[in-house]
This record gives C-alpha cells, structure tokens and sequence, in this order.
C-alpha cells in the first residue's frame, strides 16, 4: 500500500478512536471484590451464598444479637473504638479528618461530641439504648462540625466549610471526606438491616432521596452504593468493627466484613 494511504488510514483511525473515546461515558467504580473471612464458617454461616431479601434477613438476625450501651457508656467507648492509630491520647474525628485529644469530649467550641451517622431524628429514635446507643453508627466528632451535618442526608455536591476536612455541605445534603465515604455508606446499610420496626423502633430504610426529614430514611441509596465501591474498608475501619465485636456489642458490621454484600442485598 502507498504510503500516503497508509497515512490517511492511520489518521481516520485515530480520529475515529478519539470519537470513541468523548462518547464513552465515564467510568463507573467497580463493584465490591468477593471476600471471605475467618467468621464465614461460624458468626455468618447462616448467611453465606444468599442474596436480596434472603441474605438482609439472615445478616438481621445474626447482627440483632448484641449488647446495648447506654448514651454515657458511648464516650468511654468511643475513645477505644476511633484512637487514632499514631497518637494513644487522642481520636480521629470522622468528617474532619483531626485527630482531638480523648479528654476534650464535650458540647464546648473545640470538643468533640458523639455523631449519629444515620441522624437519630430520621426515625424519631434520639439518644434511647439500641439505635441511639449503636457503636456502629456512632463516631466522634467535633462539635460545630456536628452541627454543620446536622440531620442532612448524604449526596454529592456542596462547598466546603470551616474543619471538613475535604467534606462538603449544601442546603440539602453532606458529602463526608473521600477516605469515610465508604464507611459512611457501611455504617448506614448497617443500620437498614439491624433495625427493621421489630423491636420497637422504625425500620430504618435507605432511599433516593434527600430532605427527608424524620421519616425513617436517609438517602441516596445510589450514591451510598458508590461509595461502598470507590472507598473500601481499611484498616481502621476494620479494627474498629472488631473492637465493638470483641469489647462492646459482640455484633459485627456485615458490610465492613463484606463489602459485595451491598450490592447482593439492594
């Protein structure tokens, strides 16, 4: 073939592969890898190779089993639960990314205070033992940071603020710091499967929406599923459901053990 042809051809290619390339849509993450873990044989036997409303009611009844924690008993524990791995003294305050002396737990300017992940007044459940108590769902804090969240649901989008960290705020929803996404879409699906209205409490369920306000949601429910897939459980996040395992509740967090269970379950 001459080669001024082949030069033609090449460039039509090239042209045709950059057509290609602006048409694609951009990359979705990847869903969850497939795990095992020593407890597969014997905390969540009755789980394995189940899916959809099998498997959440299977993971409900396995993790409903545990020992609650009165609101007090929570600071205590969570000075074990979120030390921050470098510095004994201190905690790793969830959106913001500080890392706070254990003993400046309060309600003051510059105290750290007790989060409800999924916002107590979704579900009307505030401070009483077993949601209001849960370790799973409960994180330190700093205080205006608290406030600044307040009960929003989760989304993307917004501005940052004063101590986020890299988490954003807008007038309808927060979007937590890239490196909890993940343990904040967990530590919400948690709750959806621990508490479904059979203990006295709302059934908790995630949503699509946001605004809404203290019906017992909290949304997106895709964008948490997203989150679960581009932020994977780390190391702190996975010391941190053993030690509620072990010391406090003596239940674990399927989705931090199991992160495919998301997208198996919703």
């Amino acid at each position: 073939m001459p080669a001024a042809h082949i030069r033609t051809r090449t460039l039509a290619l090239t042209a045709a592969a950059l057509l290609a390339a602006v048409a694609l849509p951009a990359a979705a993450a990847s869903p969850a890898a497939a795990t095992t873990t020593a407890y597969d044989d014997t905390y969540y036997a009755n789980a394995i190779g189940k899916t959809g409303t099998a498997l959440k009611s299977s993971l409900h009844t396995i993790i409903s089993s545990q020992t609650k924690l009165s609101y007090d008993a929570v600071w205590n524990a969570l000075k074990v639960t979120d030390q921050d791995p470098n510095n004994s003294s201190n905690v790793i305050l969830l959106y913001s990314g500080i890392s706070r002396a254990k003993s400046l737990n309060g309600g003051d300017s510059g105290d750290w205070n007790r989060e409800h992940v999924w916002a107590k007044s979704h579900g009307d459940f505030g401070t009483a033992t077993g949601p209001g108590t849960d370790l799973h769902h409960l994180r330190p804090e700093d205080v205006a940071v608290n406030n600044v969240r307040g009960n929003l649901d989760f989304d993307e989008g917004g501005s940052a603020f004063t101590n986020s960290g890299g988490s954003k705020v807008d007038s309808d929803s927060f979007e937590p710091r890239d490196a909890v996404k993940g343990d904040v879409a967990r530590m919400i699906l948690y709750m959806a499967v621990r508490y479904e209205g059979d203990d006295g409490f709302a059934d908790l369920e995630p949503d699509e929406k946001v605004n809404n306000g203290t019906s017992p949601y909290i949304g997106k429910l895709s964008v948490l599923k997203k989150w679960n897939d581009e932020d994977p459980p780390d190391s702190f996040e996975e010391n941190r459901n053993q030690v509620i395992y072990t010391t406090y509740q003596h239940n674990r967090n399927p989705f931090v053990d199991h992160p495919e269970w998301v997208d198996a379950i919703w």
